[in-house]
């Protein structure tokens, strides 16, 4: 109820800016009594137009920083690097989520070029980010001798809790949603902003009208999304504080944890980027889990698989030289 207020007042205060009211409501959870009318998804400040996606992205990268350089600091990591892995995030992540979009949707942006590079109509995956970033986190370690899967494995703290924040701007663009259902948190949405490739015919079959404006229902992906990262940020900040055995063990356990919650989740989309009959993330989610259960056995077998990179290198040490010299 709470983060329904916070939403209801947004929505309020937007449409006073921007002076529209429209009959009915554009977004509900009905079985939950939660009705959103005039639900906007950017504000305007003077000459400027800001979307909420970004604006909630943007929370979202600082909070994930925050908490990264609070554990850095925490197991004597220089937390410098995380500045520049921070902006080595935001910059790649943004190129390497629209790559993948426009390279799993080129039958569209083939005779569209024009519109490869307009990311403000949306059209960014999650997980084209991620792996950019990880190359980019990978190079930039290399190259300044860092220890990389120390990096990698505070990284993926902050990357969670991001992810699990981010998801809301899918919230206020009314994207990333399932198919039909009447759950408890079922969601129920106004048809006319839909794309219609991504109505399905159950959803079809089961259109509510109400004052003259028809409505479809779905999952909130998005929510459960959300709701299963924020499991796995406790569970990340748990191997951490209390159970930390070995270098690499925060990544596998996000791509295995990660890996199985996009393969749930998408399983209920019906935007999926598609491969053939198959959904694009659904495998490279299984890819994920495979790598992080590898992780996981090369080190129960005493095989280190990061050995070469186990001690902290001379260019992460500032911080445990200086406490030492206090």
């Amino acid at each position: 109820m709470f983060l329904t207020s916070i939403i209801s007042t947004i929505s309020e205060v937007t449409n006073s800016a921007v002076g529209t009211t429209k009959i009915g409501y554009d977004l509900a959870f009905p079985n939950l009594g939660i009705f959103i009318k005039n639900l906007q998804n950017t504000i305007r400040l003077g000459n400027f137009t800001i979307a909420f996606y970004g604006i909630i992205i943007s929370i979202a990268m600082l909070i994930g920083f925050t908490i990264v350089t609070y554990y850095a600091k925490k197991k004597n990591i220089n937390d410098d690097i995380f500045y520049d892995v921070f902006i080595i995030i935001i910059l790649l992540g943004i190129i390497g989520a629209r790559a993948y979009y426009v390279i799993f949707k080129w039958d569209y942006y083939q005779i569209r070029p024009h519109e490869i590079l307009d990311i403000r109509a949306g059209g960014l995956a999650v997980f084209g980010g991620i792996i950019l970033a990880i190359i980019g986190i990978i190079i930039y370690c290399v190259v300044k001798k860092i220890n990389v899967i120390k990096v990698l494995d505070l990284t993926m703290i902050g990357l969670t809790i991001g992810q699990a924040i981010g998801r809301y701007g899918n919230f206020f663009n009314m994207e990333a949603y399932g198919d039909y259902t009447n759950n408890l948190v079922a969601m129920r949405l106004r048809e006319e902003y839909l794309d219609p490739a991504n109505i399905t015919w159950v959803q079809s079959l089961n259109v509510i009208e109400e004052e003259g404006i028809r409505y479809i229902q779905a999952h909130p992906t998005f929510l459960y999304e959300s709701c299963l990262n924020i499991v796995l940020f406790i569970i990340l900040i748990y191997l951490i504080n209390k159970k930390y055995k070995f270098d690499g063990q925060l990544l596998a356990t996000y791509l295995i944890g990660y890996g199985i919650i996009r393969a749930i989740v998408e399983s209920f989309r019906t935007d999926s980027l598609m491969l053939g009959n198959f959904k694009v993330s659904q495998l490279v989610a299984i890819i994920c889990i495979v790598i992080g259960v590898t992780i996981y056995i090369l080190n129960s077998k005493k095989i280190k698989p990061f050995d070469m990179v186990h001690e902290i290198p001379e260019s992460m040490k500032k911080k445990i030289e200086e406490k030492d010299e206090e």
